[in-house]
């Protein structure tokens, strides 16, 4: 328990301002009102503004009508209970974990549209499996921005692992210089940045897909995780991300990035109930160590704190 306390104490702090705009709408939502049409039609207006989604929103208001009409729910301050209750048990029991390599290195290959926070992200990756006593090697594969590999440089410096870079080179060809380095320097994982794309471009997508057949050719069983980036900020675009990368690359998981910057942290429920990928990582501030795994109980709890 006192494990969990603290990490909902962390995700409060890094969930700040989206609990103030989420839980303060509701709370002046339900303030004196008695549950009618009207205050089940704003409710649903409020939680899909909070993207949690058309699909996730339409079953709240349904649960919590006929929890009023059973009289389970009265008032304003039990009707918040009820949701946080709900939002929970949306999450069934689910492999979050990071699936690693039974033997050699683990690689994990990062994708994600431009500023999305994917450098950041991989760097709070890193940072994360170091903590755990893994050796780590990144490989700067995002060779169209030279600004990128710098960037994942200093991140590399700050946190002390090894990085395998090219600027200019082609960005299969510094995956497969990686992935001999990271055999040769006895390194757990191997973590691969790739340059910023939008889903709709067709080209960058299939160079995806070149990087990941390189990878499965060097390392038997690579890439053992896909991780595709999402910006938190962006709402339900993100959805429409999720669906196009998965297609080019077989994504295996979510990490869901500056839910520290957004009153939009419903976007969480939304992935659940839209897209059949587990959210395994949350970013939640702006330093390396501001990333959390990602478990609904914590996140819905700070949430609602």
């Amino acid at each position: 328990m006192a494990f969990l306390k603290k990490t909902v104490e962390k995700l409060a702090a890094g969930l700040s301002r989206t609990r103030q705009k989420f839980i303060g709408s509701l709370k002046t939502l339900f303030s004196g009102r008695k549950l009618d049409d009207q205050l089940l039609d704003d409710l649903e207006e409020t939680l899909i503004q909070a993207d949690l989604g058309v699909t996730s929103a339409m079953r709240i208001r349904e649960d919590l009508q006929k929890a009023f009409t059973e009289k389970r729910v009265e008032g304003g301050d039990q009707a918040i209970e009820f949701l946080k209750d709900e939002i929970k048990k949306y999450w069934p029991e689910s492999d979050r974990s990071v699936h690693m390599a039974s033997e050699g290195p683990t690689v994990i290959l990062v994708a994600g549209i431009n500023g999305c926070g994917k450098t950041t992200s991989i760097a709070k990756l890193a940072y994360r499996f170091k903590s755990e006593g893994k050796k780590v090697c990144l490989a700067a594969a995002d060779t169209f921005r030279a600004a990128a590999v710098q960037q994942l440089t200093i991140w590399a410096d700050r946190i002390g692992v090894d990085i395998i870079s090219g600027s200019g080179s082609d960005p299969a060809s510094v995956v497969f210089d990686a992935c001999d380095a990271t055999v040769a320097r006895g390194a757990d994982i191997l973590l691969v940045d790739t340059a910023g794309r939008l889903h709709t471009q067709d080209n960058l997508m299939r160079e995806l897909t070149k990087i990941r057949d390189v990878v499965a050719r060097k390392i038997p069983g690579a890439p053992h995780e896909v991780l595709l980036v999402l910006d938190g900020t962006t709402g339900q675009n993100a959805i429409n991300q999720a669906k196009a990368f998965s297609a080019a690359i077989d994504v295996t998981g979510i990490f869901l990035s500056k839910l520290d910057g957004t009153a939009k942290g419903g976007i969480v429920v939304a992935i659940r109930n839209e897209v059949d990928l587990p959210v395994k990582f949350i970013g939640i501030g702006e330093g390396y160590e501001d990333v959390e795994p990602f478990d609904p109980e914590p996140f819905v709890e700070a949430l609602f704190a």
